[in-house]
């Protein structure tokens, strides 16, 4: 099972916090990283097999706990606000296949909007959030 988790946890960064996959390579390892989330919640795997509890349901509730502090993505949202607000630039940034590099630079240029208005799941819907947000993306583009 904590293969699984891994392979999981793996493929659910890769997807939605590229920008994670980036910094890790660049200090801790990939790998080590895995290994990390997957020991942090050993006790609850081990509690939930105890339990007998059906596979998927261990890997549902093992996978919500493993990425609660990725959520919501800050790349997903980026990327959704670039292609509905910016369509030119998001489909001329994906078919030049700078996507995923330009939405984890623009990611680094909003950590301050993030961290000041309080980036989470249940502030992602904010419209100020996105206003917010949507600014700092003109900027960085009328930068480039």
């Amino acid at each position: 099972m904590k293969t699984e988790l891994k392979e999981k946890l793996h493929s659910y960064i890769v997807e939605n916090n590229p920008e994670l996959v980036l910094n890790l390579q660049g200090s801790l390892s990939v790998t080590k990283y895995l290994e990390e989330k997957v020991s942090a919640i050993q006790p609850m795997l081990d509690s939930l097999e105890a339990a007998s509890k059906p596979s998927y349901i261990i890997e549902e509730l093992c996978m919500n706990e493993l990425t609660k502090d990725l959520r919501p993505s800050k790349f997903n949202y980026i990327k959704e606000i670039l292609e509905a607000e910016f369509e030119e630039v998001f489909n001329k940034l994906r078919d030049s296949g700078v996507l995923t590099y330009e939405i984890v630079n623009m990611i680094t240029a909003c950590n301050p909007v993030f961290e000041e208005m309080g980036f989470s799941e249940d502030r992602a819907e904010d419209r100020k959030l996105r206003y917010a947000v949507t600014g700092t993306i003109q900027e960085y583009l009328e930068k480039k």
